[in-house]
């Protein structure tokens, strides 16, 4: 029997709120709580800049999982993936975390001061592409054992050739964004034109990804859809 899911599941409002309600929000940290709302509240519609609170919790989960010593984020917003990872990371892990916007960051600072996590963090104010060269050309190039990227889609494809240079054998890269809000899924003409010129960043992105012999990648519906790409060389 082949199922075939109805146009927009993954879209769904009703479906969304179901799943925000019994799992996403059912024991979600009380600073990630006062982060999500206080940014909503701060910046309007620019907070879904953040992921979605049933996307911080696999993350958690997926640091609990991988236990992982050095992490990095590119793309930070006020910090709510951040503050989500660093709940899942033992207490002797650090993240590298970069975004061009310090102002945001120190926003949601308190909420991860509160919550305890501000230690395990390196904040770096910079670009990505400049920040991971930067790395790149130091003679103790650092190695992560898991990357984050929410930053400039543009810039994806030149992210991922840096990553694959930092991230170690054997580590995980996620990528946010990758279902672009189900456009990829659409015709050309039934996406708005603010979102064209990304959507095709997207898909380029989306087609390298899954021919990449260095890697073995899998897209995770949720949230905004994150690719998970494990370095296999």
């Amino acid at each position: 029997m082949v199922f075939t899911a109805p146009p927009g599941i993954l879209q769904s409002e009703a479906l969304e709120k179901y799943i925000f309600e019994t799992s996403a929000y059912i024991g979600e940290h009380e600073q990630l709580k006062g982060l999500r709302e206080a940014t909503a509240k701060r910046y309007g519609f620019l907070s879904e800049f953040a992921i979605s609170a049933d996307q911080g919790r696999f993350l958690s989960m997926l640091m609990k999982i991988m236990n992982p010593k050095r992490t990095l984020e590119l793309g930070v917003f006020t910090g709510y993936s951040l503050l989500s990872t660093a709940l899942g990371l033992h207490s002797e892990s650090q993240i590298t975390a970069i975004d061009i916007d310090r102002e945001a960051y120190e926003f949601g600072l308190p909420f991860i001061q509160k919550a305890g996590m501000e230690n395990k963090i390196k904040f770096i104010q910079g670009d990505g592409i400049s920040v991971l060269n930067e790395m790149l050309n130091n003679d103790t190039q650092p190695e992560f054992d898991y990357a984050f990227v929410d930053a400039d889609k543009d810039n994806y494809k030149n992210y991922h050739e840096q990553l694959m240079k930092l991230v170690k054998i054997g580590g995980i890269i996620a990528y946010d964004n990758t279902l672009w809000y189900g456009m990829v899924a659409k015709e050309e003409d039934k996406v708005p034109e603010n979102m064209r010129a990304t959507r095709i960043d997207i898909m380029e992105f989306n087609e390298l990804i899954s021919s990449d012999p260095r890697i073995e990648s899998s897209q995770v519906s949720i949230g905004d859809g994150v690719t998970l790409c494990r370095r296999l060389r």
